[in-house]
């Protein structure tokens, strides 16, 4: 029996990257999952692989910037599953400028979503946690995705790093006030995961510094204790401990999974 099996979980940004690696490892340990993302085609492969695994999946299009839609994604997912165990904040995206050159419209996007949007789930989830019966001493996990930015400013990443601090603030201070319920907050953070937002930031930092396209991302592959980039299972592993019993005890944390970039 896997630690989770009979679980539901929600997964924000589900449907590739990371968020598809999450759901996916969630599902193998046992998990139904609901997959939120603001694209149906992929969330609906990847509900498919779910289906394929013999767990169930059900997929809910909604951009997580706007806190009603997060709230109905909860509902939905709870409804049509049956229950609400796990609540993944993973849906993100990421910002390549100079902080000298940052505008305030692009300030403004990128805070809805990685800010704001980790700030509506943790609000819905918190919620329909305390309006289910569970039993035992946990009543639900709630889990952020914060970065190796969020420990480490890093230059031409600045307001990215700031978003990914300010989702450590908001796990400890949800920590804080959950507790009492039983509900436990964690985050997570990766480094350098080869997925499609590294190939846009590596693209991105290439026309602003000039470089060959691939060349920053193998300046910071090479900067790896461990020797490789980080693969989207590597994160989901993290994921899969911090939602499962064996992180009951452990609240208000945002453990490093890098393979050794930056050290706490």
């Amino acid at each position: 029996m896997m630690s989770i099996t009979g679980k539901i979980a929600l997964v924000t940004g589900a449907a590739q990257g990371i968020g598809r690696g999450i759901a996916l490892r969630l599902a193998r340990d046992g998990a139904d999952l609901a997959l939120v993302d603001i694209n149906a085609a992929k969330l609906a492969a990847v509900a498919l692989e779910i289906q394929a695994l013999g767990r169930k999946a059900t997929t809910y299009v909604a951009d997580v910037s706007q806190r009603e839609a997060v709230f109905a994604a909860v509902e939905h997912a709870a409804s049509t599953l049956g229950g609400f165990d796990i609540m993944v904040n993973n849906a993100g995206i990421a910002q390549v400028r100079a902080l000298s050159e940052v505008r305030q419209e692009e300030v403004e996007h990128i805070f809805k979503i990685n800010v704001q949007g980790v700030l509506w789930g943790i609000q819905a989830a918190a919620k329909k946690f305390k309006s289910l019966d569970h039993t035992g001493s946990n009543k639900g996990k709630i889990i952020n995705a914060s970065s190796i930015a969020g420990h480490d400013g890093f230059a031409l990443l600045g307001i990215y790093s700031a978003t990914k601090f300010a989702v450590r603030g908001l796990t400890q201070a949800a920590a804080r006030e959950l507790a009492a319920d039983g509900i436990t907050v964690n985050a997570y953070c990766p480094g350098v995961v080869g997925t499609e937002m590294w190939t846009e930031i590596d693209a991105a930092m290439a026309a602003i510094s000039g470089a060959a396209l691939g060349a920053s991302y193998d300046k910071f592959v090479k900067g790896i204790a461990l020797g490789r980039a980080e693969t989207p299972e590597d994160v989901a592993a993290m994921v899969s401990f911090l939602a499962g019993p064996d992180s009951d005890y452990m609240t208000g944390q945002a453990p490093l999974i890098d393979g050794g970039m930056v050290y706490r």
